[in-house]
């Protein structure tokens, strides 16, 4: 909750948890504690997924804040879990994204930076600088997720045409297949968001074969 209200990415809530006295907290942690891999994160979302534990979490939630007088009987007070969760899972594939196309980019400025002459603008060093900010309104992600996709065809297509095979490191290629597990093409050639097929999507990897990181 702490992550999603201050729009922070999964590297960032983590570095938080270590490092911040009122998140240990509120996580009931002591204060000497390491914290833990940004990847749990990504884990306990997809386990938090399963079955119909939101939505068990969520009446514990409202229940708690019945008692406290904060919620009322027959009034709008209340949320759908489902969008809840769809908006947290679009927020960290969004980063996983960002995060690798920020680190194709530094794979390649480094090897051969004459490649991304002509690429690369003031608009790119501000999306994927270090860190990557998902900007001031992550809950409505939607710009961002199709302005990222394009960056990372692009970055790819132009790597494909100028790189002559030599652009082709393990940042590189992971880029390319988080794009594939992450993105499609609809009729008209445009690049769509994937979401789960159960939704109407076009279907997303299982867990086991999804990337989680760059």
């Amino acid at each position: 909750m702490l992550q999603f209200l201050l729009g922070l990415s999964d590297r960032q809530a983590t570095e938080a948890v270590r490092c911040r006295i009122d998140f240990k907290y509120a996580m009931a942690i002591e204060l000497d504690d390491s914290g833990f891999h940004h990847s749990v994160l990504a884990d306990f979302r997809d386990r938090l997924a399963e079955g119909d534990r939101a939505d068990r979490l969520l009446g514990l939630a409202l229940a708690r804040l019945k008692e406290a007088g904060q919620v009322r009987e027959r009034t709008t007070q209340h949320t759908d879990s489902t969008h809840v969760l769809a908006a947290v899972r679009d927020l960290t594939r969004l980063d996983l994204v960002s995060e690798a196309v920020r680190a194709a980019l530094e794979e390649v400025a480094d090897a051969f930076p004459y490649l991304l002459e002509g690429l690369v603008d003031e608009d790119w060093g501000l999306r994927y600088g270090r860190p990557v900010r998902l900007g001031k309104n992550p809950t409505k992600p939607k710009t961002r997720i199709l302005t990222t996709g394009n960056d990372a065809a692009r970055l790819l297509e132009h790597l494909h045409r100028h790189g002559a095979g030599h652009a082709s490191g393990p940042r590189v290629q992971a880029l390319r297949q988080i794009m594939v597990q992450n993105y499609h093409h609809d009729a008209a050639g445009h690049l769509r968001w994937r979401t789960a097929e159960k939704e109407g999507g076009a279907g997303l990897p299982p867990s086991s074969r999804a990337i989680v990181s760059p």
